[in-house]
């Protein structure tokens, strides 16, 4: 490597910038910048040489023009050890910039305000930036290149050590993680621009994900498969990849699907609530006067498979809730926040992971889904959709009443998180069947039922989809179920209802479906 002479320094984030220069200089390395960068350095005492003053070309169009030019790129780009490179740059009298120093306009945060102008958008798209960091990048060999300054002091302490080189496979970590950078960057353009199309495009032509590396998993779904969990780049509000892990083992693959699982599931909630899952599907829930009622009939609702299962709360965890949470065994517990007896409590558990959350999520149609399949990705909306029960379908002679209809309405929110066909038995908004991914719906109402532990004379079952022949009703009645909410729109509709008034039983239709593949 060469030794670092010249570098070009041009940032927008500033963290850091001063102390690292004064120790280029010390070294004897020239500064070249621009704008605010070489303002904020001379106001430090620090020699610095204007870009424009380099190149003898002013800045222009506004600062829309500082560092395209041939001294500048050229001198980023020449190979040092090409015999044509070094003669052409002597010829054109451009000298070689050693050290690249840039970050980028930050688009993001133009782009994030509510009311955020085309016009102010554009004027925040880096052109020099990803210019000068790209040629840096690829001329990694001659060129060091440093976009985070998170990197400075190994940089510094390189030179220190090496008499002002950098080592080579340093170089090479750093032009690869510029080619990640600008990549996201943008894609971050592409995305956000793609909103002002017409007609807007809620699916672009071309999908860009842009997501950064959490952790390196112990394993993925098996102890053969190798996996990584991933944050995707804007964050969403209440997103689990924003949990501070507080306590516990290191998540595995299997629990961070059934944490986000969970989470989904108590947040569709205003009231107290406790949401427990195992394997992506709730197996205790319920809402209660407080945390500690939501979570006792969540547990004992099905006591069997909520050992060593997953619990969400939609409340701060108190130490009565956590006392009582400490009589089982549980995997993790995700939570917005907890109180310090409550995490004293807790914190007992060797093995108990605790993610605590800022703030809950608010589950919106806009926040897509993707589904990898052979070769493609699905997308879809998120199943963020709402009814109002007072306005859907009776088509029974019975009428539900006010008691049962909002029993119907808790019922409705959780069958929605059950993988199909799904069934789900509710009574006094305590979940206490379930019937999960089963190939016919009325095995999915048998296994419901059998997996009650509680009286089912006046509970109240949710059914994810229609149900195609009237089995599914005989089975539910004759275990005592006295009302049903389910979409409709099955060709045998009329011998449903007619089985639903055999019995007695009232049928809310709601005409949404929501199946969960």
């Amino acid at each position: 490597m060469p030794h670092i002479k010249k570098a070009l320094v041009s940032v927008t984030d500033k963290t850091g910038l001063v102390d690292f220069c004064r120790e280029l200089v010390s070294m004897g390395v020239e500064i070249l910048s621009t704008g605010g960068t070489a303002k904020i350095l001379r106001d430090q005492n620090i020699p610095v040489t204007d870009v424009s003053q380099y190149t003898g070309f002013p800045e222009a169009l506004d600062g829309r023009l500082k560092t395209l030019h041939p001294k500048i790129e050229g001198g980023i780009l020449g190979i040092r050890k090409n015999p044509a490179h070094q003669q052409q740059m002597k010829q054109l009298g451009i000298e070689a910039i050693d050290l690249v120093v840039v970050n980028l306009y930050d688009f993001e945060k133009a782009a994030s305000k509510e009311e955020a102008l085309l016009e102010e958008m554009i004027e925040h798209i880096d052109i020099g930036g990803p210019t000068m960091l790209r040629a840096g990048a690829k001329n990694y060999q001659d060129v060091t290149v440093v976009i985070d300054p998170q990197d400075y002091q190994a940089i510094i302490s390189e030179m220190k050590q090496n008499k002002g080189q950098v080592d080579p496979k340093t170089n090479f970590r750093l032009a690869v993680k510029v080619f990640e950078a600008t990549a996201r960057y943008d894609s971050m353009i592409a995305s956000r621009l793609s909103f002002g199309l017409e007609p807007p495009q809620p699916f672009p032509r071309t999908l860009i994900l842009r997501f950064e590396k959490i952790q390196t998993l112990r394993y993925g779904e098996n102890p053969h498969q190798l996996a990584a969990y991933y944050r995707e780049h804007s964050l969403l509000r209440g997103a689990l990849t924003g949990a501070n892990q507080l306590h516990g083992k290191e998540l595995s693959y299997n629990n961070i699907l059934d944490c986000d699982a969970s989470l989904q599931c108590v947040a569709e909630f205003n009231e107290p609530a406790c949401v427990i899952v195992k394997h992506t599907n709730p197996c205790g829930a319920a809402l209660g006067e407080n945390l500690k009622e939501a979570f006792i009939q969540a547990r004992d609702g099905d006591p069997v498979s909520s050992f060593g299962g997953i619990v969400a709360v939609n409340r701060r965890m108190d130490q009565e809730t956590a006392r009582a949470l400490g009589e089982t065994f549980f995997e993790c517990v995700v939570a917005p926040g907890y109180d310090d007896q409550a995490l004293s409590l807790l914190r007992a558990k060797k093995n108990l992971r605790l993610l605590s959350l800022k703030e809950m999520p608010v589950l919106k149609s806009w926040d897509l889904q993707y589904h990898r399949v052979s070769g493609g990705l699905l997308v879809q909306e998120n199943d963020a959709h709402n009814i109002n029960l007072s306005s859907c379908p009776v088509p029974t002679q019975r009428k539900p009443t006010a008691e049962e209809l909002e029993e119907l309405a808790f019922a409705w929110k959780l069958v929605k998180h059950v993988k199909s066909n799904a069934i789900v038995l509710t009574k006094n908004q305590q979940l206490i069947g379930v019937g999960a991914g089963q190939m016919s719906r009325v095995d999915s109402v048998k296994l419901a039922v059998s997996k009650s532990r509680i009286a089912l004379e006046g509970a109240v079952m949710a059914s994810d989809a229609f149900f195609p022949f009237r089995d599914g009703l005989d089975q539910a009645a004759q275990a005592g179920i006295k009302a049903v909410i389910q979409p409709g729109g099955s060709v045998k509709d009329a011998e449903v209802i007619a089985s639903a008034d055999e019995y007695g039983i009232a049928m809310v239709f709601t005409g949404t479906r929501h199946f969960r593949h």
